[in-house]
């Protein structure tokens, strides 16, 4: 599945890469990521691969992270028509102002003029909702991002890190106002990772909403170098998203002869069994070096077999909780009628 095999956002027809070019590594404004050379050189090579999705938010890098793409991208007009740009809003970027984040028609529209001034652009492809904001009605926030919009200042709109009844309920308010809905929710998913399969995947199959996946290798987790005793790395002084290890390295362990039968790394299998399910939209993945981008990219020339993609389902499997273990009880019967 090469980059310019392209796929609908959703129930829209926004048309995306399957993987995600992630920006939150673009800038060193927090003493990691790359340079503003090496930024745009990933940029490149990405665009140069067919690649048309780009995925930043207003706080990545205090704001460097747009303020790159922008650089590059948003001002040439050739480039800017044929990206799909993605930003998010609700992180405050201004220290004691009360109304700098969250999801007020105040604060969400500010973030996203300012926005787009770092991006350099007159609209944003995909907005996001980076969080749930629990001091604003959902009804004020939906009217305000219909109004952007209908303003034409964004295309479309999605969320990140919610919960099923909450997005339901957004969506069930916007669709009886005649207001846009969220066509897409960035939610974690890996190996070691799958609870959205209780809850967020089977509302999103039902609604058509699309999924796009962020941290598929559980914070590089996955890749295989932080385990047996290997290098920790990133994850020792910043251990998210949380792994249970005691799952984690058997899942790493069966992964291992999979990546040597095809000649690949496990990282590889980690991106490919992600890629397999029929509900991922696209995958976000982040690079701070031209190479490390052509590395996970090998991922989607990777076609597991059914088999292996099975046991690896079987070892990463989650419990089921309440009430999915009693619907499954009782799946493809009817009731008994009473005599």
């Amino acid at each position: 599945m090469p980059l310019n095999h392209y796929v609908s956002l959703g129930n829209s027809g926004l048309r995306v890469s399957p993987f995600c070019l992630g920006a939150m590594t673009f800038g060193e404004d927090w003493s990691f990521g790359s340079g503003e050379a090496e930024s745009k050189q990933v940029l490149d090579r990405y665009l140069e691969l067919g690649g048309n999705f780009i995925d930043t938010a207003n706080v990545y890098t205090k704001g460097h992270s747009e303020k790159i793409i922008g650089d590059h991208i948003g001002r040439t007009p050739s480039r800017r028509d044929r990206t799909v740009i993605a930003t998010k809003f609700f992180g405050s970027m201004y220290s004691g102002d009360p109304n700098a984040g969250g999801a007020s028609r105040k604060s969400l529209t500010a973030a996203c003029e300012q926005s787009l001034r770092r991006l350099q652009t007159d609209y944003i492809d995909l907005y996001w909702m980076h969080c749930w904001d629990r001091f604003t009605p959902i009804e004020e926030t939906m009217r305000a991002l219909d109004d952007l919009v209908r303003q034409g200042m964004v295309r479309y709109i999605g969320v990140s890190n919610w919960t099923a009844w909450r997005i339901m309920k957004a969506n069930g308010i916007a669709g009886a106002r005649g207001q846009e809905r969220f066509e897409t929710v960035q939610a974690y998913y890996s190996l070691t990772g799958r609870e959205l399969e209780r809850e967020l995947v089977p509302m999103m199959e039902e609604e058509r909403i699309g999924c796009l996946v962020w941290s598929p290798l559980a914070g590089g987790y996955l890749s295989g170098k932080y385990s047996e005793g290997g290098a920790e790395g990133r994850r020792k002084n910043f251990d998210f998203p949380p792994v249970d290890r005691s799952r984690g390295e058997p899942i790493i362990a069966a992964m291992r002869p999979i990546a040597k039968a095809h000649n690949t790394s496990v990282a590889r299998v980690a991106l490919a069994w992600v890629l397999s399910k029929t509900f991922v939209t696209s995958v976000i993945i982040g690079a701070r070096t031209v190479e490390q981008l052509d590395d996970n990219l090998e991922a989607t020339k990777l076609k597991l077999t059914a088999e292996e993609i099975g046991k690896l389902d079987e070892l990463s499997a989650i419990a089921e909780d309440y009430p999915h273990w009693m619907i499954s009880r009782f799946k493809g019967q009817r009731i008994p009628e009473e005599k």
